[in-house]
C-alpha cells in the first residue's frame, strides 16, 4: 500500500460483511508517463532543451485508480500492460506501490507500453505520446490473451462504484453489467471530436448515477450558456450532477432532492493541471460513498485536486490523507484567514489523524532503472 495513507478508511462504519470487496472498478489505457519539469520555456525547434528535473509514473486511467487507492479506497482496475519494461514498471508501481487489485488486468506479449511525454513551463503543458490500441480483455499478468477482443472485461467484479469515460456513439457492456450488479456509476466525459454534442449519442448516460463533466461540456451539451443552468439541465437525465467551474470550484445537482451545492476553488500555485479532474472525481466518490452532505463531497474533491496542481505529474501528484492531513493542520495557523472559509473544510477534523508531517510535502519521485528505494 501507499505510505502516504495512514491507516484511514473514509468508509469506517459503513462497511457490512455482505459488502463487494472492491469499493471502486475502473477500466482503461495505463500510459507510462514521462514528465519534464524545471523548462523555462516552450522547446524551440531545431535546438536541443534542458529540463532541470524529471520524474516517471503510470498514467491515463493509473492516475484515477491512484488518486482512488490513495484515498483509502479498495479499487480494482482492469487494463492492459505491455511486456517490456514499462509494463513491468507501470504494474509494480500500481500493485506494489499503490496496492491496486490487478487481478482484472493482462499482460499482452508481444505487445508495447503506451508512452506520453509531458513538458510542463510557464504552468501550462504539452505532451507526446504514442501507442497502438491493446489486442485483449482478460487474463493475468504475464498470461497471453486472445488478439481481435474488446479492451474491456466482459464481467466486471462486484463494486460499490465504477468510473467510465463515456464517448460519443460507443457503448461500454461492461457498465451496464456493473450498474446491474450494484455498482452506482460515475462518469466523465472527453471532447466531443464530432461536434454534434448530443445527450444521446452518449448511451451509457441512463446507468450513470453521477456525471461529472466541465463547465464547457456541460454547456455544449445541454445547449446552454451557464454551466449553473447546465447542470439543472442534466439533473434531469442524471441522479447527480456536477460541473467543474476550474479556478470557480465545482457545483452540483441533486436530482432526487432538488437540491444544489456549490463550493469555491482553492487558490494555489498551480504548477502541473496533469490529472487534477481524475483526483477531482476521486474525491468526489470517496465523499460519495462515504455519504457526507453534497457540499462537503464537492469540498473534499475541489481540495484533492488543488493539492495535486501542486505537484508535477499525474498519478504521482495525487494527493493521500497525509497530504490531506498536513494541509488541514497549516491551514489554521494563518492569522489572516477567513474564518467561513475555513469552516468549510471543518469536516475534516473527525477524519483526518491528529498529527500530521510537516508542510510542504515532497514525494520520492521515482525513476525507471532504481530497484531499491533511493
Amino acid at each position: 500500500m501507499s505510505t502516504d495513507n495512514p491507516g484511514i478508511d473514509p468508509l469506517d462504519g459503513l462497511r457490512a460483511p455482505q459488502d463487494p470487496d472492491c469499493d471502486v472498478f475502473l477500466t482503461g489505457t495505463v500510459f507510462l508517463d514521462i514528465i519534464f519539469t524545471g523548462l523555462d520555456s516552450a522547446p524551440v525547434r531545431g535546438t536541443e532543451s534542458w529540463a532541470r528535473g524529471m520524474g516517471s509514473s503510470p498514467g491515463g486511467v493509473a492516475n484515477m485508480a491512484t488518486a482512488l487507492a490513495r484515498l483509502g479506497l479498495h479499487t480494482s482496475l482492469a487494463a492492459a500492460f505491455g511486456d517490456d519494461h514499462y509494463g513491468e514498471y507501470c504494474w509494480d508501481a500500481l500493485e506494489q506501490g499503490e496496492g491496486i487489485d490487478l487481478t482484472m488486468s493482462h499482460t499482452v506479449p508481444g505487445w508495447h507500453s503506451p508512452v506520453t511525454v509531458s513538458m510542463a513551463y510557464e504552468g501550462e503543458r504539452t505532451m507526446v505520446s504514442h501507442g497502438h490500441e491493446a489486442p485483449g480483455p482478460e487474463g493475468t499478468h504475464g498470461t497471453a490473451v486472445p488478439t481481435g477482443e474488446p479492451p474491456f472485461p466482459r464481467c466486471p467484479p462486484r463494486a460499490r462504484a465504477a468510473v467510465a469515460s463515456l464517448t460519443p456513439g460507443r457503448t461500454e457492456p461492461w457498465v451496464a453489467v456493473a450498474a446491474r450488479n450494484g455498482a452506482r456509476i460515475f462518469a466523465d466525459v472527453g471532447w466531443d471530436e464530432t461536434g454534434r454534442w448530443d445527450l444521446d449519442s452518449l448511451a451509457d448516460l441512463e446507468h450513470c448515477q453521477a456525471f461529472l463533466p466541465n463547465a464547457e461540456e456541460a454547456m455544449r451539451y445541454t445547449r446552454t450558456d451557464c454551466p449553473r443552468a447546465a447542470a439543472h439541465a442534466l439533473a434531469e437525465r442524471v441522479p447527480l450532477a456536477v460541473v467543474t467551474l476550474g479556478s470557480e470550484g465545482a457545483y452540483a445537482v441533486d436530482a432526487a432532492t432538488g437540491a444544489s451545492a456549490e463550493v469555491p476553488a482553492i487558490e494555489v500555485e498551480a504548477l502541473d493541471p496533469t490529472g487534477a479532474g481524475d483526483v477531482f472525481v476521486a474525491g468526489f466518490v470517496t465523499g460519495t460513498l462515504a455519504d457526507w452532505p453534497l457540499a462537503d463531497r464537492l469540498a473534499f474533491a475541489g481540495l484533492t485536486a488543488a493539492l495535486s496542481v501542486q505537484e508535477f505529474g499525474g498519478s504521482l501528484s495525487a494527493p493521500g490523507w497525509a497530504e490531506i492531513a498536513a494541509w488541514w493542520q497549516r491551514v489554521r495557523t494563518f492569522a489572516e484567514q477567513d474564518p467561513a472559509a475555513l469552516q468549510r473544510y471543518a469536516f475534516l477534523e473527525e477524519l483526518l489523524p491528529a498529527a500530521a508531517r510537516p508542510w510542504p510535502l515532497r514525494r520520492a519521485v521515482p525513476t525507471i532503472g532504481f530497484r531499491h528505494p533511493v
